[in-house]
C-alpha cells in the first residue's frame, strides 16, 4: 500500500518540531552574540585569543583552532629576550601587559603590584606602604626585595620606564620636605636610583616624576582612600616621553 505523497515526505525529512527548534537554538546564538558584541572586549585578551588562531585552526583552515601557535606560545619564560621580539609582530603594548601580569603572578607579586593598561602604556601600580614609611622617602627591606624581583623583567622591556611618585593630601612641611611635591619626587628617584644604582639596569631607560597630592585615584576623604593615593606606579611607557625633544 502506497503512502500519501505528504506522508512520505514528510517521514524522510526531519520531524517538523526539529526544524523550529533548530531556529531556536539559532536565534539564541545570535543574540548571546549581540550581547558579546555589545560589552566592552578586554584588547589585550582579544588579541591574545586571536594569537591562539594564528598558524594554526579556522583562520588557516586547520582542524585544531585552540591549540597554541609555536610562534605565539605564550608559555615562553617572561624573562626570555625572545619573548619580547616574538610579542612585537603583534600589539608590542598589549603583549608586554600579558608578560607583566604572566611575571607578577609567577613571582606571587600580585598582592603587591596592580597592573593596568593604557594608551599611555602599562602601569604597574605598587602600593605605598610596602615601599616606604610614613611621611618617608629611604626603601624598606621589602622594597628592595620587591624592585630585585622586577628588574629582570625591567631589564628586557626595550621601552622608557617612567617612576611615578603619589602622596595623599595631608601636607607636609619640613627641613627635608617642604611639600608633597619633594616627598613624591624624592620617592620616585629612590626608586629609579636603586633600580640604576645597586641593580645595575640602564639609567637611560628611565625618567622619575613627582605627582604630589594631585592625581588621587579616589577622594582623600577616609584613611582607606589615603592609602590607596600614596603609591607609586611604574609605567612601561608607549612611546618615549622625550621622543622629538632637543636642542636644535
Amino acid at each position: 500500500m502506497m503512502l500519501p505523497f505528504n506522508k512520505r515526505k514528510q517521514e524522510e525529512g526531519s520531524p517538523e518540531w526539529m526544524t523550529t527548534f533548530s531556529d531556536l537554538m539559532t536565534l539564541l546564538l545570535v543574540f548571546f552574540v549581540l550581547l558579546y558584541s555589545f560589552s566592552v572586549i578586554d584588547i589585550v585578551k582579544f588579541r591574545r585569543f586571536m594569537a591562539s588562531f594564528q598558524g594554526v585552526g579556522i583562520l588557516d583552515l586547520g582542524d585544531k583552532p585552540l591549540e597554541k601557535d609555536k610562534e605565539h606560545d605564550f608559555d615562553v619564560p617572561v624573562d626570555s629576550p625572545k619573548h619580547f621580539n616574538d610579542m612585537s609582530r603583534l600589539d608590542p603594548l598589549a603583549e608586554i601587559y600579558i608578560a607583566v601580569q604572566e611575571y607578577i603572578e609567577e613571582n606571587d607579586l600580585d598582592a603587591e603590584i596592580t597592573v593596568h593598561y593604557s594608551e599611555r602604556g602599562v602601569a604597574l601600580e605598587i602600593k605605598d606602604k610596602i615601599l616606604f614609611a610614613s611621611g618617608k622617602a629611604y626603601l624598606k627591606p621589602e622594597a628592595r626585595k620587591l624592585l630585585k624581583e622586577l628588574s629582570g623583567l625591567f631589564k628586557e622591556v626595550p621601552y622608557t620606564i617612567s617612576v611615578e611618585g603619589h602622596t595623599d593630601n595631608r601636607p607636609i612641611h619640613n627641613a627635608q620636605f617642604p611639600s608633597n611635591w619633594e616627598l613624591s619626587t624624592a620617592r620616585a628617584v629612590t626608586v629609579v636610583r636603586y633600580l640604576t644604582e645597586k641593580l645595575g639596569l640602564d639609567p637611560k631607560k628611565f625618567c622619575a616624576v613627582g605627582y604630589g597630592e594631585y592625581h588621587p585615584v579616589v577622594p582623600n576623604d577616609s584613611l582607606e582612600n589615603m592609602a590607596r593615593n600614596r603609591r607609586v606606579v611604574i609605567v612601561i611607557n608607549s612611546r618615549d616621553p622625550y621622543f622629538g625633544e632637543g636642542v636644535e
